[in-house]
Parts: C-alpha cells; structure tokens; sequence
C-alpha cells in the first residue's frame, strides 16, 4: 500500500513541474517581463544578469532581437545541450522550442522576443446546397 501512494507521489512530482514548465512568464519572472500582447504577437522582454540560468520552459515560434553580445547555453529535454554565440542587433528567427537557457558570459545579456501566435481559423463559408431546381417548371 505504502509502495503505491509512494509511486504515484513520485509520478506527480515529477509531472507537476513538467506541466508547469512551459510560459516563462509564469515560471521565470525574474529573467521574463510581458511588454506587449494582443491576438497575433506576444512580445517578451528578457534579461539575464551574468551567469544566470533559466528554468526549463517553452516559446512558439519567434523572432529574437539581441540587444547585447554574449554567450548562451540551452539545455534541452533528455539533456543535449548547445552555446550560441549572440551579437547586439542580431536577428533570428526561432521555431516553437522548450529549452532552459543559461548566459555564459560576464555581462547582462538582452533579448526582445516577439513570440508568434497561431492565427485561428475562420470556419469555411458554407456552399450552396447542391439541390437542382427548376424554375421554369420543366
């Protein structure tokens, strides 16, 4: 019985976090301002003091805009890790990715993220029914 409760305890901690760990807004606030949002973009202001490391969170596609050089490390799930290299001005698109970003280097390091909402779809117009009339009475 112990063995149970203790298993599904385990299975939540470890699902809790996971399911948490998707806006960094929410889950990172130091690091994650919202500047800007409405039904198409969300607009992120971010900044990491020297060395600091994120939590493990998600973005949709989006466009970054680097206001600092520096170096960043991403962990990915299942631990692949990689350093870029970013420039001030430097501008990049970047596809929907759950990471957790680190800054390698011993400045703060800036980012402007316009995050990209999907658009919802307008239902179809609906066509004429398919129904043969005859107006002149044939």
């Amino acid at each position: 019985m112990y063995r149970i409760l203790f298993l599904a305890l385990f299975v939540l901690a470890l699902a809790v976090p996971t399911a948490l760990a998707q806006d960094p807004v929410k889950v990172d606030a130091q690091h994650y301002k919202l500047d800007f949002e409405n039904a198409r973009v969300r607009v992120l202001r971010i900044k990491y003091g020297p060395h600091e490391k994120s939590v493990m969170h998600s973005h949709p596609d989006a466009v970054a805009i680097f206001q600092t050089d520096g170096r960043v490390k991403f962990t990915y799930p299942g631990g692949k890790t990689e350093e870029r290299d970013m420039k001030a001005g430097q501008t990049l698109f970047t596809p929907a990715v759950k990471h957790l970003p680190e800054n390698l280097s011993n400045g703060d390091m800036e980012v402007i993220l316009v995050e990209l909402k999907t658009a919802k779809r307008r239902p179809a117009p609906k066509k004429p029914s398919s129904t043969n009339t005859n107006t002149n009475g044939n």
